[in-house]
């Protein structure tokens, strides 16, 4: 008998501007270019997205689901972008500098999810 298996998460759509980054000395921290903001380490082929820090305060954080349009698959927030920007998502395209590029600047949107037990009142 096949299991049943529900999505734990409740999907909200948002328009965001994206880009492209790579995980490289002159695009990153000189220091620690595989290293995020939240101390995870990137490697080429993750799927994984760093967010503006306006989209923090809607609900985004360290590991939150996001799909992209256009995109196979599930990216997981785990960086933070500089405070300069705004409604922006920043995708990881490991060390393909050429790829980043040709990704330019667009519009796009997603989905991120909020895990539904998040969202269960607590009792009195």
């Amino acid at each position: 008998m096949a299991s049943c298996k529900t999505d734990p998460y409740i999907w909200h759509e948002l328009q965001v501007k994206a880009s492209a980054y790579n995980s490289v000395k002159w695009q990153t921290d000189s220091h620690s270019p595989n290293i995020t903001a939240w101390g995870d380490t990137l490697k080429p082929g993750m799927k994984c997205v760093a967010v503006s820090r306006d989209l923090l305060r809607k609900g985004f954080k360290h590991n939150t689901p996001i799909k992209i349009e256009g995109y196979e698959g599930v990216y997981v927030v785990n960086d933070k972008m500089n405070p300069r920007y705004r409604n922006k998502i920043d995708i990881y395209m490991g060390v393909d500098v050429k790829k980043a590029r040709q990704f330019g600047n667009k519009k796009l949107r997603i989905w991120y999810g909020v895990h539904k037990d998040s969202l269960k009142s607590k009792p009195k």
